[in-house]
């Protein structure tokens, strides 16, 4: 069986993507980030193979609040 992998949000460019493990620099800016597991654990998303977009949304608002403050 093949091993799932996560999503994981960035927290400063808000970049979305799927890794085993988290990266130490992110994928779309190249900066040390901080991630969020975006990933969908219960059966209305379709479970953890897919992405919960209702997080990504309410990450998303989130790092825009913060980056707005910064």
């Amino acid at each position: 069986m093949e091993e799932l992998t996560n999503w994981w949000m960035c927290s400063d460019c808000l970049y979305v993507f799927q890794s085993k493990d988290v990266p130490e620099t992110c994928p779309g800016c190249k900066k040390k980030c901080t991630f969020s597991d975006v990933s969908c654990y219960i059966p209305e998303c379709g479970g953890p193979e897919n992405l919960d977009m209702r997080l990504v949304a309410a990450r998303s608002e989130e790092g825009k609040k913060f980056n707005k403050k910064n």
